[in-house]
């Protein structure tokens, strides 16, 4: 099993969001890349930081339904 863990994700986000590795880390490659070819604007640092509030705010079931699925 290769479960994807909600404070691993948040801390990405927060910290390196700007460069899409919570999105690498949470399987979602094209979205990843998405972040990488706009990191220059600084709205993916913005809209990571916000992402990874969230990842911290939702239950650990809606986390683990989302991006634990099998």
């Amino acid at each position: 099993m290769n479960d994807k863990n909600k404070l691993s994700a948040a801390l990405l986000a927060i910290f390196l969001g700007g460069l899409g590795i919570h999105k690498f880390y949470l399987r979602k490659v094209g979205m990843g890349v998405l972040y990488l070819l706009f990191c220059w604007t600084g709205i993916p640092a913005i809209i990571g930081f916000i992402e990874g509030i969230y990842y911290l705010c939702i239950s650990d079931q809606t986390f683990n339904d989302k991006y634990n699925r099998y």
